[in-house]
């Protein structure tokens, strides 16, 4: 019994795919059958997986049924959070969705699952990517300011929903936590920030304040993008990138 977290399968058996990279890198030729065969030689049907986001190119759920098909013959149970392109998935219509593909998937939106004695919780998340404005040294001089008053709001708005999450899994005895986001835990401004305001964010605190062992993310994938957020052990806790191109398609054990 193991538990494991991957994202960004960007799946498109019923719908069109314009992504450059994913139309022309090498790494994702072919990466639905790699990731199957990865996931078949790792799980069992006793095992837990964490998909942490952009499942499908498709817009509607009837554009997603095959690759929604494709995660549920995957070994093991299926825990689903949402990501920026999962545009079937309206986060208020959640329980829609368990209804239709329980046991099989859960779809998992402002509440928790539990791994042994872990509380799973997670949620989009959100983080302002700019566009940015570059002085002649390639130093951050300014950027859009009414995409960081959008993205403000929209990271108020998660930390909300993941704190709503925690809360449930505390009221009912849960004091050990793994938290998923999709998108990574901070921005780049706040990577690039020195001194007390250095790799903080909203998602940070709370991570802290709840004392989630572990933090897992996806959304940088492309090599120039794999850096843009926290790896490895900070402040006491561990964050890992899962998405799927980093990965390489084989899911990472986070717990046994």
């Amino acid at each position: 019994m193991a538990l494991y977290a991957i994202g960004d399968l960007h799946l498109h058996y019923q719908s069109v795919l314009k992504a450059p990279g994913q139309l022309h890198d090498r790494v994702w030729k072919n990466h639905e059958e790699k990731f199957r065969k990865n996931c078949e030689k790792l799980l069992t049907d006793e095992d837990t997986l964490v998909l942490v986001g952009d499942h499908s190119w498709g817009k509607k759920l009837a554009e997603c049924e095959t690759d929604l098909q494709y995660i549920r013959d995957l070994p093991g149970r299926k825990i689903l959070t949402r990501g920026n392109h999962d545009m079937f998935w309206d986060a208020k219509k959640t329980g829609q969705l368990n209804a239709m593909f329980q046991p099989e998937l859960t779809f998992l939106q402002d509440s928790y699952e539990s791994y042994r004695d872990y509380a799973l919780v997670g949620t989009k998340g959100f983080t302002f990517e700019g566009p940015f404005y570059l002085d002649r040294r390639g130093r951050i001089a300014g950027w859009d300011e009414e995409a960081e008053i959008r993205a403000r709001k929209l990271v108020k708005r998660e930390l909300e929903r993941l704190r709503k999450s925690f809360e449930l899994a505390k009221a009912d005895g849960f004091r050990k936590y793994i938290m998923f986001l999709h998108y990574p835990p901070t921005n780049i401004l706040e990577e690039l920030a020195k001194g007390p305001e250095a790799r903080r964010s909203g998602f940070i605190d709370m991570a802290e304040e709840y004392g989630a062992e572990q933090v897992i993310y996806a959304h940088c994938h492309g090599e120039s993008r794999f850096h843009d957020s926290i790896h490895g052990e900070y402040r006491g806790r561990t964050y890992h990138l899962v998405s799927g191109d980093f990965l390489r398609w084989k899911p990472l054990k986070i717990l046994d």
